[in-house]
């Protein structure tokens, strides 16, 4: 049997129509603050890094890191 864990970053954003946008880092680096990431977040907002069907980016909402474990059975 072979494990994994991946970790996944999770920035979501309220849009300019009330809708949600995550955008998902595979593989953040370990030791990750809030403040960091609220950091990044302020820059994508700031510079309109991304485009959504919902219009622009507006607020950060929330930041979390998902964690997923797979077991594969032989």
């Amino acid at each position: 049997m072979a494990d994994t864990n991946t970790k996944t970053l999770e920035m979501i954003f309220a849009t300019a129509s009330g809708k949600e946008v995550t955008v998902a880092i595979k593989e953040p680096k370990d030791g990750l603050t809030l403040a960091e990431v609220q950091a990044v977040m302020a820059t994508i907002i700031a510079k309109n890094v991304f485009s959504s069907s919902g219009g622009d980016l507006l607020t950060a909402k929330e930041a979390q890191i998902r964690q997923l474990a797979i077991t594969e059975l032989a």
